[in-house]
């Protein structure tokens, strides 16, 4: 295990600790938009992320959902979602995580996807075994689409939306199942273990799926993503156990 694996996984269990002292309590929302709540505790998780890897490194960078710390100069820079599911924690759901992805220049090293409820750790390193828990895991072995469980993600913009229900349509009749679970990177981890078969989504950010792109493709699976229409740093992405096909 690397020193940068050891530290993201410290980072996130302290993130997701905090996240379940304040599961179903009294919580300080910092803006409500159409499709999304940005709350305090988004900011506190992703300060105390911060502050545990800048302890360690303080000349890489930091690029999260709730801004950017560090040296934005580094060829280091660590990619943090505190809350991968900030909508679902706020409205008592557990179902969430915490990610965190480190790359050097274009190439990703580390990928961490913490689920604090379950106490589920996901976690690769480049080029090794990805684990839950400490045991490895890999994708599952189904290949024909009607035998497929998928989930889908819906953009937060209208158009986004519109593109997303267009593949929602095509695809839905042809899956056995498909599930809108709400959120990305915990999608991610569950196509890497075989717990679903796919996930697609329209328009998603950089944080919710960099540490789940490492953790898929070490796991035997294929991530498929192009440039987002509307935002920058956004990606439409469809991400399978690599045996079935969305063409």
């Amino acid at each position: 295990m690397s020193e940068y694996l050891e530290l993201a996984k410290e980072a996130a269990r302290a993130a997701g600790a905090l996240q379940r002292e304040n599961f179903e309590a009294d919580l300080n929302v910092n803006e409500f938009t159409r499709h999304d709540i940005k709350l305090e505790l988004d900011v506190r998780c992703q300060d105390l992320i911060t502050e545990k890897i800048l302890a360690s490194f303080p000349d890489h960078a930091i690029y999260g959902e709730e801004g950017l710390a560090g040296n934005q100069d580094s060829e280091f820079q660590w990619i943090v979602d505190p809350i991968d599911g900030t909508v679902n924690f706020f409205y008592g759901i557990p179902h969430f995580c915490v990610s965190i992805a480190m790359r050097r220049g274009d190439e990703l090293q580390v990928g961490v996807i913490y689920d604090p409820m379950m106490d589920e750790m996901y976690e690769v390193d480049r080029g090794g075994v990805p684990l839950r828990n400490g045991r490895e895991i890999g994708v599952s072995p189904r290949g024909e689409m009607g035998d497929a469980v998928v989930t889908v993600g819906f953009s937060k913009t209208e158009e986004g939306m519109k593109r997303g229900m267009a593949k929602f349509e095509r695809y839905a009749t042809r899956v056995r199942k498909t599930r809108m679970m709400g959120s990305a990177a915990l999608g991610m981890a569950y196509v890497a273990c075989g717990r679903l078969d796919a996930y697609i989504e329209e328009q998603i950010s950089l944080w919710d799926i960099a540490a789940g792109q490492l953790l898929v493709e070490a796991a035997g699976g294929d991530v498929e993503m192009s440039p987002g229409k509307e935002k920058e740093d956004t990606w439409s992405i469809v991400v399978t156990n690599g045996k079935i096909s969305f063409d």
